[in-house]
This record gives structure tokens, sequence and C-alpha cells, in this order.
């Protein structure tokens, strides 16, 4: 059983036993996490539901595993022949949440 969930911005694939790094998430490692917003649902006799936009009573529930930070992003801006340059860079603030159960 799968399903594609959408969670901050993006959509994922998800199974039981996957682990997805959301952004933004706030909460304890072993805090439970539910995604209300469940975009398809692929079930293990082949069936497939679909929502418009989402599955009606569809929930995938999840436990936060950690808080990580992503890869350092630098952003660079340049004006060629005035003499200005600045570099920042900056971290997002991911959360590991492991799945746990699909309800569909």
């Amino acid at each position: 059983m799968f399903a594609i969930i959408k969670a901050s911005g993006r959509q994922f694939r998800v199974e039981p036993g996957a682990i997805i790094a959301v952004d933004g998430h706030t909460g304890e490692a072993g805090a439970a996490v539910s995604f209300d917003q469940v975009l398809l649902v692929g079930k293990d006799a082949g069936e497939v539901v679909t929502g418009a936009p989402f599955v009606d009573g569809a929930k995938v529930v999840g436990v936060i595993d950690r808080t990580d930070k992503s890869k350092k992003i630098r952003v660079f801006k340049k004006k060629r022949r005035k003499q200005y340059r600045r570099t920042q860079g900056h971290r997002s603030l991911l959360t590991r949440v492991r799945i746990t159960d699909i309800q569909a």
C-alpha cells in the first residue's frame, strides 16, 4: 500500500516504514504527526483511489525521528561594473518523519 501526500508545498510518495524529510514541521522526537492532504492511495490489490483534490477520509500517520538542517545554500548577487557583490547563505530546517500507517 502506498500514498501520495502533500506536505510543506511538495508531494511525497510514501509507504509504511518510509522516511521523508519535511520542511518546517515542529515537534519533539517521538511525537505523532498526521497528514490529511492525501492525493492518491494505491492499495495492495492494484486498486487506485484518487482525490479531487484530496481523498475523503484518508490519512497518513507518522512519527518524528529527528530534526536536521539541510545542505547549505549559497546566494551570490553581483552587478557588473558597479563593484557590488554580496554573498549570503542559509540552511533550511528539516524534520525526518517515519511513516507508520496509511488509513484509507
